[in-house]
């Protein structure tokens, strides 16, 4: 640890994001929702999707941009077919219902679809879908965001970066989780780097010309750059169509900022998918073997290896956060935790 970090234990950092949501203007019980979902981020290493998001968070809700006292509610399309409306509050609470209400339909019914709503950022998908794992259940889930990424061929942003995240259960271990973003890398990386004077490595992003850029300020201006080239824009209307389009959510073209607190809410959706195996430990008798062959073929890993040793360490050891990220929160909270 240097001095430009403070060491944290998971605890306190939770317990610190929720003090500082409450004084700013949120439910107690919302502000909880964002503090495990976000500190959860940080502890994974996803830091784009961590503390990086805290001081915009408190601001849209100042601004009332996000309703810090909204109560998402659950609707019935058919037995196994939610909508969740997040009532322009944080995605968070009402992810949170997804995961209650999806993991108990299917458990019911074999499967459920949960299209949520008039959301916001809902920041590091396989947080949800693990949940839905460790209940011995298959998650998937696609969110959108504000357009960020230009068709193949073209200029313009008309995709967000529009992540996907997979989990599966497994009989030892932790779940297998995959989480990747259809950009090259997360949008939130390179809003982390602007907060931290930092640039950004070539390839990451193109300016408002479509020149090459490391300015996070001119990547932010012009366009993420696809995983994939055309494939990856084909996956990010795909995602467009289940996490917009279906739900009724704000396509990403129209999505509002989640790093301003002027504007109208961003109004963002997602999607999520569960499906109960009608043979739970032979489903995961017959997975372990592909997992096991991959892991031990020379110079392979598998997906997640990385921020399972990453979940392990935080939780043993606590997480180092940025000092002005930390000061900030404090200083809104009117406390030292």
């Amino acid at each position: 640890m240097t001095s430009s970090t403070i060491h944290l234990t998971l605890a306190e950092a939770e317990k610190l994001v929720t003090a500082t949501l409450v004084a700013a203007g949120t439910r107690r019980e919302n502000a909880q929702s964002v503090a495990t979902a976000l500190v959860s981020a940080e502890a994974e290493g996803q830091v784009g999707h961590g503390f990086s998001r805290l001081a915009d968070y408190i601001a849209q809700v100042r601004s009332g941009k996000v309703d810090g006292y909204a109560i998402p509610g659950c609707s019935t399309d058919g037995e196994a077919a939610l909508t969740i409306d997040a009532c322009n509050g944080f995605a968070y609470p009402a992810l949170d219902l997804a995961v209650r209400a999806g993991t108990a339909a299917a458990q019911r019914y074999g499967c459920a679809s949960v299209a949520v709503t008039r959301s916001h950022h809902c920041g590091s998908l396989s947080v949800q879908v693990d949940k839905i794992a460790r209940q011995g259940m298959i998650g998937l889930m696609v969110a959108n965001a504000p357009a960020a990424i230009a068709p193949w061929g073209a200029s313009v942003p008309v995709f967000g970066t529009n992540p996907i995240a997979f989990a599966a259960p497994r009989k030892t271990g932790e779940p297998l989780v995959i989480d990747l973003s259809l950009s090259k890398v997360a949008r939130g990386k390179v809003m982390h780097a602007k907060k931290n004077g930092q640039s950004i490595p070539e390839g990451w992003a193109v300016d408002a010309d479509g020149l090459p850029t490391t300015d996070p300020d001119a990547a932010l201006a012009g366009s993420m750059l696809p995983m994939g080239g055309p494939k990856g824009t084909a996956l990010a209307l795909m995602v467009e169509i289940l996490a917009a389009i279906l739900p009724a959510a704000n396509p990403s073209r129209s999505v509002a900022s989640f790093f301003t607190a002027d504007g109208p809410p961003s109004g963002s959706g997602q999607f999520l998918l569960v499906l109960k195996p009608s043979d739970p430990g032979a489903f995961m008798d017959r997975l372990e073997p592909t997992l096991t062959l991959i892991s031990e073929l020379d110079g392979a890993r598998l997906p997640g290896e990385r921020r399972t040793a990453a979940i392990t360490s935080a939780r043993q050891n606590g997480i180092n956060v940025p000092k002005h990220y930390v000061d900030q929160l404090r200083e809104t909270a009117g406390q030292i935790v």
